[in-house]
This record gives C-alpha cells, structure tokens and sequence, in this order.
C-alpha cells in the first residue's frame, strides 16, 4: 500500500496491541527455545492486513524472502485481512510476544486515529516498533502541459490567486489528501480540493490535464513522468531518486519544510524479548543493503533508512503527532 490510498484503504492498516498479554520475556524466551537461538524451527509470521498485490504486501513478501534466505530458517507472510485491519491486529495482540509474530505497518497506521475515536491499543505502550522496511518519497506532479515548470512557480501563482488552483487525492481524509493539506500549510497556499475515488482516478485526471497537481507515492509516479505523461516539479526525502534525476527534492526546490514520506515497517507485540527485537532490527538493516535490494529499491524509488529500534519507535510516534495536527486543522472527525 502507498500514500496514495482511498479512504477505504487508508482505513486498511495493520494495528498491534498487547491486551491481556501476561507473559514476560522469560516465558517469551522459553516458548521460543531461547532468545541467542531466534528464529529457532518456529516460523516467523509477518501478519499483513491487507490483500496480496499492494505495496505493503510486496514489501512484506520481499523482506521474508531476503530474511529466510540469509537465516536458513522459515520466515512467511501472512494476509488477514478485514475489518479495516481490526482482524489482523485482534490476532497478533493475542499472540505470544516470543518473536513468532511480527506485525507490518505503514504510514497509515498512524493515521488511524483520525478515522476511530477510540482505539483499542496504544502506540507507545502496546507494542515495539521493530523497524522501517522501505520507505517511498512523495512527487509533486502537474500535467505535462501545465504552465508550471518549477514548484516556485506554482507556489507563487497560487499566493497570488488562493483557491483558483486545485490538487486531487484517493479521497476525502486519504493519505493523498493529507499530504496536500501539509504542503498548503508549509507552501502557505489555499488550494482548492478535488477528491476521487481512489487515487488512481486523480492520477488519470492529472494526465488528461482536469486537475492541476497531484501530490503521489513515488511507485505510482515513476511510470508517468518517465512516460512524459505527467511533470515531476519535486520529490520529497534528502537525495534525488536515481529513477528520476533530473527532479529536485523539496528542499532544492524551495521548500525544505516539507518532508512527508510513506514508510512500511515492523512491529511487535509488547513484551518481545529486547535481544528479539534487536536481532530482528539489525537482520532487516543486513537484508535491505544487499546490492539487489538497493537496485530493486532504486528502480521502484524507493529506499531503507536503518535506525536503531528507539529511533525507529521515536519516528513513528512523531508521525501520530503530526497526523493528529493535519486532521485538526483540516477538521476531519472520525467515526
């Protein structure tokens, strides 16, 4: 799944809750042989709430191969999917926390409270987040025949007449959506607001020149800018993408406030023994640099930033913190 979901979609993330969990690392330890000795002769899950043939579900597959490869021992995913993801994550909260079961999250998943009044886990006390699997930058897109050949440009034409611009996205409360939101605030633009059903109907508008920028996953716009269907104006992240060269990140383009990105990850539930979650950590940061990975990873624009497990887990609680502000000031009101 990439930042460029429908609502329905965005619903769609994997959550991870310790509830009535009563084991300690200990009896973690034991259930699984012994910490030292992880993974052991007991399959790894890497629980994925969603359909096979998305982005979290390729990222997810990806890695259990490399990780099954390099260990010699059985990593495997596995699809629950339903319940906007409530399925999957009733059923990894009630998993030993023995490192058997690993829990694949996205950006979305800390969208969530934006959609669900009350959620029945807490992201810094019910779970350990593991670390970041891939992550894929944003690209600001304009049709190919916009007027607008830099994102200066298109900023100051939109300062000088708020509103008459207008931006599609996956829907109304979509990561599209609320990626366009915080470049309105950062750019201190007003645009006008276009949803579809789904972001691939934006995209579609975008090329045959309806709507005049669309903010998507940087997989999704690849194909159209290489194409010359669509114009690239900036990409967001610290690097340029080796897939697109020629365009700026945000920052070169005017804007280094804006660094939105769509990550996928992993978690687990509370309770996995530290030494756990740090071996799974320091295999995920191992599998991702092999030279095929960061070639595969190139050509999707796509890439692994390695953090150490408090790093990681600081990052995705400054994520909640800055989903919570887009929804407040966009005045969204979940359900």
């Amino acid at each position: 799944m990439t930042m460029l979901f429908a609502r329905g979609a965005f619903c769609r993330v994997l959550l991870a809750a310790a509830t009535g969990l009563a084991c300690v690392p200990a009896q973690a330890a034991d259930s699984a042989g012994s910490t030292n000795d992880w993974p052991g002769n007991k399959p790894v899950r890497l629980v994925v709430p969603y359909s096979p043939g998305g982005t979290t579900d390729y990222a997810a597959r990806q890695v259990a191969q490399k990780l099954s490869e390099t260990t010699g021992k059985t990593f495997i995913v596995e699809n629950k999917t339903g319940a906007s993801g409530t399925i999957a994550t009733q059923e990894v909260a009630r998993s030993a926390p023995d490192g058997s079961t690993f829990l694949v999250t996205d950006t979305t998943y800390t969208m969530l409270p934006l959609l669900f009044s009350k959620l029945p886990w807490d992201y810094e006390n019910d779970l350990v987040h593991v670390s970041e699997i891939i992550e894929t930058p944003l690209v600001l897109l304009v049709p190919e025949k916009s007027p607008f050949k830099t994102m200066d440009a298109l900023i100051a034409q939109a300062r000088k007449a708020p509103g008459t611009l207008n931006y599609g996205s996956g829907g109304q409360a979509s990561s599209t959506h609320l990626a366009a939101e915080v470049f309105q605030s950062e750019a201190k633009v007003k645009l006008a607001h276009i949803p579809y059903r789904g972001a691939g109907a934006a995209l579609a508008d975008l090329m045959a020149g309806q709507i005049d920028l669309l903010i998507t996953a940087a997989p999704t716009a690849i194909a159209p800018v290489q194409g010359g269907r669509v114009r690239a104006l900036a990409v967001t992240g610290t690097e340029r993408l080796a897939a697109l060269p020629n365009v700026p990140t945000f920052a070169q383009a005017g804007l280094p406030s804006y660094q939105v990105l769509n990550w996928f990850g992993l978690a687990a539930p509370k309770g996995t023994p530290d030494a756990i979650v740090t071996k799974m950590n320091q295999l995920v940061a191992q599998v991702m640099s092999e030279p095929a990975m960061q070639e595969n990873m190139a050509r999707q624009g796509a890439r692994h930033r390695s953090m150490p497990v408090a790093q990681f887990g600081a990052y995705v609680q400054d994520q909640v913190s800055l989903w919570a502000d887009v929804g407040k000031r966009v005045g969204i009101k979940p359900e």
